[in-house]
């Protein structure tokens, strides 16, 4: 839990690899059908108007004429089909470097960008048991839920820290998300990297990206990774995890740790 705040503190002087530590240790309707009718050639050429009063001296019998013919029906026409009205469109849920989370945001631009209903200014746990205040976005939602430290906790401006823990389903810079494996990570980052913190305890951090794409991100924030070991590691194998290792030793690879919490800090 001390870590974090030695995370404030690589930050505040602008360290190039910061180790940052997990904040829990704190209708539509067819056309009817269409007929056509043809005509005999009797009916195609026009017999003059018949005169009223001689018409009525004809036998009812010569002035009938053979009914129309019918034509088949023409094939019933399908419906027309329209695709389903698409719901508004949401903002994603990515933490850049950038936009609302640029360095000079603020609770304002927050609520601005994702409703005042969805955000709420509370605490949240820090290190060693203490609390601060932040902004929280989503907090009713754990997959949606998402962590703004300010700078400046009065005014709730200037982004110091965006926190992905719990089961958030936020991702940050590179496609970085809770879960990932070690060499998932490892791929993200172009290249292996150094954890250490693991000991007594279940989880541990990236000390060191050894320079691949993790370790600079455009916007000029920084990215920190909290791992835990897989829960059925043995407390040995995680001891034996203490030191700072490469992601490609044997010790680390054993305890299969996922990402658990990621810090984007400035």
């Amino acid at each position: 839990m001390t870590s974090r705040w030695l995370l404030v503190s690589l930050v505040a002087v602008g360290t190039a690899t910061p180790s940052f530590v997990s904040a829990q240790q704190r209708s539509p309707f067819p056309d009817p059908k269409i007929y056509t009718e043809e005509l005999s050639p009797r009916q195609m050429q026009r017999e003059p108007d018949p005169d009223p009063l001689s018409e009525r001296r004809v036998a009812p019998s010569s002035r009938v004429q053979q009914p129309p013919v019918r034509s088949q029906t023409q094939p019933q026409r399908q419906p027309t089909s329209y695709p389903p009205a698409q719901p508004p469109a949401q903002p994603a849920r990515a933490v850049t470097c950038g936009g609302t989370f640029a360095k000079d945001s603020s609770h304002l631009k927050l609520a601005t960008a994702y409703k005042p209903e969805n955000i709420v200014f509370t605490e949240v746990d820090a290190s060693e048991g203490k609390k601060l205040m932040a902004t929280v976005l989503f907090p009713k939602d754990p997959k949606r839920r998402l962590e703004v430290w300010w700078d400046n906790e009065t005014s709730r401006s200037g982004t110091y820290l965006v926190v992905i823990n719990g089961q958030s389903t936020w991702t940050a810079p590179k496609g970085l998300k809770l879960g990932l494996q070690i060499a998932q990570l490892e791929r993200l980052n172009g290249k292996p990297f150094k954890l250490k913190g693991f000991g007594s305890g279940n989880e541990g951090s990236v000390s060191d990206w050894q320079g691949g794409a993790l370790e600079s991100i455009a916007g000029g924030c920084k990215v920190g990774v909290s791992m835990r070991a897989d829960a059925k590691a043995s407390p040995s194998g995680i001891e034996l995890a203490a030191a700072e290792l490469a992601s490609t030793d044997a010790a680390v690879k054993a305890i299969k740790p996922a990402v658990a919490e990621i810090i984007v800090g400035y």
